[in-house]
């Protein structure tokens, strides 16, 4: 008789257990998996000045690009060295799906990610609600070679980079 008047104590017990646990697993991660970078794109990038290529140039004397997982999405920082010497750090909040905004450069000031497969992302920059540019961003198999290929369709100015990233 013991036996059978436990059981529903424990039955009731492994519920509350279950029903209070859903939520908190839930909030550790509250970004849903399509909305999630790769984990291979977590983490420091360091610009391959010799295996990328600017058109119409000059070139980039150094980048990093420091991206991490928060609450609200990926975190992207960039620190770019431009062919003058003089140093940008622009950053941004970012999941797939939506417009963010982009703080510290006068070029764009929001970006929209799109997915296209599970290492591979695009990016649309936009100023004031106009296109920018578009970013490509295919990170390789291994996860240690992340090659960005940007360009713009400007009449008058058109770009094609091709920058290549070693993981740190």
């Amino acid at each position: 008789m013991r036996a059978c008047v436990r059981c529903p104590v424990l039955v009731l017990a492994a519920l509350v257990v279950v029903a209070t646990a859903q939520p908190f697993a839930q909030q550790s991660n509250p970004i849903p998996k399509s909305n999630m970078a790769p984990n291979e794109l977590l983490g420091t990038w360091r610009l391959n000045v010799a295996k990328s290529r600017y058109s119409p140039g000059p070139p980039l004397k150094d980048e990093r690009r420091v991206y991490s997982r928060t609450a609200e999405g990926v975190t992207g920082v960039v620190t770019r060295t431009r062919a003058d010497g003089s140093v940008e750090k622009y950053e941004y909040i970012a999941n797939f799906g939506g417009e963010y905004m982009v703080t510290g450069t006068p070029e764009y000031d929001a970006v929209t990610l799109r997915r296209v497969d599970e290492l591979a992302s695009e990016a649309v920059l936009t100023l004031a609600g106009m296109v920018y540019g578009v970013a490509r961003r295919v990170i390789s198999r291994d996860g240690k070679v992340m090659t960005i290929t940007f360009d713009r369709k400007d009449a008058d100015h058109p770009v094609h980079n091709e920058a290549v990233y070693d993981k740190q």
